[in-house]
């Protein structure tokens, strides 16, 4: 298991190194997450991380927030494995819970003050199952709580999407010693993702029962929403 889980740990630390050229202002992106939380829940609050994996959320969060305590949902056993050393390396272990499977797939014996998912809708492929999952996040949150979607979007015929893809590549060829042939392939990976547009994340936000559905957030291909449950 050591063997694994330091090799779960280069994995985790290549991901790292990646988003953060995929998504140039991640490192802002959480302090912004982190403001929104802060304004929104009480001093003791409970947060549900969809998408946890890595654990970059609850280590970054739990961290500056010690009175915070955390679950994380992921379908990846060997990810969450990941985030719960990291949390350990931190000394929060005892502030966090970790549940492999899809937020469907789990009960949990109690509500949450807060919730994230971060990148992680432009992997559910259908507009169906995007539903639910937002859904179910609404079940699982107290009325009033806040919450915050990141995920790819777009219209990929758009030419206005095209441009922003063009922007992608070029700070991939610009960060790194990848070829245009490399960046080309990677464009055609990213593309089978599913991306839908700005205005049908917040239908499917305000369909799933949340309100004050507000954009606060785009750079490249990824944009990010804040909203509130209902009270």
């Amino acid at each position: 298991m050591k063997d694994d889980l330091e090799f779960d740990m280069e994995m985790a630390r290549e991901y790292d190194k990646g988003i953060r050229r995929a998504l140039p202002t991640y490192d802002a992106l959480f302090r912004m997450v982190q403001s929104f939380l802060r304004a929104n829940v009480k001093d003791s609050a409970n947060v549900l991380v969809i998408g946890a994996g890595g654990g970059n959320e609850i280590v970054t969060f739990g961290k500056a927030n010690p009175t915070w305590t955390f679950s994380g949902v992921d379908p990846s056993e060997a990810m969450l494995e990941v985030a719960l050393q990291k949390a350990k390396n931190e000394g929060i272990e005892e502030r966090v819970s970790i549940h492999t499977g899809t937020i469907e797939e789990i009960e949990f014996n109690e509500t949450f003050d807060a919730a994230t998912c971060l990148l992680v809708l432009h992997f559910v492929e259908t507009i169906e199952e995007k539903l639910s999952l937002l859904k179910t996040v609404r079940e699982r949150l107290k009325p009033g709580s806040p919450f915050v979607l990141v995920s790819m979007f777009g219209d990929q015929s758009n030419p206005e999407f095209v441009e922003r893809m063009n922007l992608w590549k070029s700070i991939w060829l610009d960060l790194t010693d990848l070829t245009q042939e490399d960046v080309e392939a990677m464009e055609e990976s990213v593309r089978e993702l599913s991306f839908i547009p700005a205005s049908q994340i917040e239908e499917l936000l305000q369909q799933a029962g949340f309100e004050r559905v507000t954009q606060f957030f785009s750079t490249t291909l990824f944009g990010g929403w804040i909203a509130h449950t209902k009270k």
